[in-house]
């Protein structure tokens, strides 16, 4: 089994980190197996670098198990991250565009309604991140977040996107650059340590954080991820939850004439974050205060009916 983790040079946040990275030690050239993909391997982890966009290359996983025979257990992406505020920040999230129709065009590369299954270090690694970033003495400059599920490109193993934001000063700061690839390198055991956020049999019946609704920066699933032992899977916010509300919709508690495609985003993204927790409970944690209460009503008799559990803050800790 072995981990890709993805830059391309096209994107300074993207390939500094990989830079970074491939200057610690026990690094070799690997195959050129794809035109313009250069690839490094170090133990069972291989680095691939390409000059696309870092959401257009599809299949990433499927196309270097096929090449070469070997299994991937995860794929693990740097790049970019830009926000409206500006704020220098390091974010993790899972990706998908789950809402999206199909004939659809995702403005951000993937495929409408598919979501990768969420990589089970998202969580640990969030805490992580924070302790090497305050470490570098990057916090508070920087924020320490999660982001909630979205853009490409496609993949079918647990996946993760690990950003550096957000204007082209932060982008190339050697200091961010570092502490994503020490990430990386204590996070997957490179250096000799235990990795970090492995799921394995010990976590079985372990429950899983399913956020559903809020900002981007999923604030009220934050409060809880970033304690100790909290596991997270996909992250809707309300943008991912689109909902259309006929006025008949709130006579009897009828949910049945609600529009949009906020059901199959919460079925896509819940199958997802179950595939990648193989025994976990996946429960599902509402961000109360962002619905309206149509919303929540509609929300929670449909986690109802699919047999969701939702689950309070203390359910995960």
């Amino acid at each position: 089994m072995v981990t890709i983790v993805v830059a391309t040079a096209t994107d300074p946040a993207s390939i500094n980190p990989a830079t970074a990275l491939l200057a610690m030690p026990g690094w070799l050239p690997g195959p050129s197996l794809f035109q313009d993909i250069k690839s490094f391997t170090n133990q069972n982890v291989r680095l691939l670098q390409h000059n696309k966009s870092i959401v257009e290359e599809d299949d990433l996983d499927r196309r270097w198990e096929e090449a070469t025979g070997e299994v991937v257990d995860e794929v693990i992406f740097f790049s970019k991250h830009t926000a409206v505020s500006n704020r220098p920040a390091l974010t993790v999230h899972p990706i998908g565009v789950p809402h999206l129709r199909e004939g659809d065009v995702p403005p951000q590369g993937g495929r409408p309604g598919w979501a990768a299954p969420p990589d089970p270090r998202i969580g640990p690694w969030l805490r992580l991140l924070k302790k090497i970033a305050q470490s570098h003495n990057l916090v508070p400059e920087f924020e320490i977040t999660l982001e909630g599920t979205h853009h490409g490109p496609v993949t079918t193993k647990p996946t993760m996107f690990l950003e550096i934001g957000s204007t082209d000063d932060y982008w190339k700061r050697q200091d961010a650059a570092q502490v994503i690839a020490l990430l990386v390198w204590e996070g997957l055991g490179l250096g000799g340590g235990v990795a970090v956020g492995s799921w394995g049999r010990e976590n079985d019946k372990k429950k899983v954080l399913l956020g559903i609704g809020g900002g981007h920066y999923a604030p009220r699933h934050m409060d809880i991820v970033i304690k100790e032992g909290v596991w997270v899977g996909h992250l809707l916010s309300g943008y991912s939850l689109p909902m259309e509300d006929p006025s008949q919709s709130k006579v009897n508690g009828n949910t049945d004439g609600i529009g949009g495609t906020w059901r199959e985003s919460i079925k896509v993204a819940f199958e997802a974050t179950k595939s990648a927790f193989p025994g976990g409970e996946v429960l599902a944690h509402l961000d109360h205060k962002s619905f309206k209460s149509w919303q929540k009503n509609a929300i929670t008799a449909f986690l109802g009916k699919r047999n969701i559990t939702i689950g309070k803050p203390n359910d995960f800790i």
